[in-house]
């Protein structure tokens, strides 16, 4: 072959290192850590559930007395 296309055993491993140096640096990139999604509140899946006419407003009230007793219920 011609010059600079012989590679041994060393230059092997020295481009598998950049390659993996290269695939790390596009992981970390690429993972944006707001792409996980936010772990929802109690209340905020409750409201939910019940906007989506899952549970009933007396299911809700009970439900959201229970998850937050400091609370007094809207009148």
């Amino acid at each position: 072959m011609g010059p600079g296309w012989d590679m041994n055993f060393g230059g092997w491993i020295w481009m598998g290192v950049w390659i993996v140096a290269l695939l790390v640096m596009v992981w970390f990139i690429t993972r944006a850590p707001d792409s996980h999604p936010a772990t929802q509140q109690p209340l905020d899946i409750l409201r939910t559930r019940f906007a989506r006419g899952e549970i009933s407003q007396a299911e809700f009230e009970q439900a959201r007395r229970v998850l937050d007793p400091e609370k007094e219920p809207r009148t």
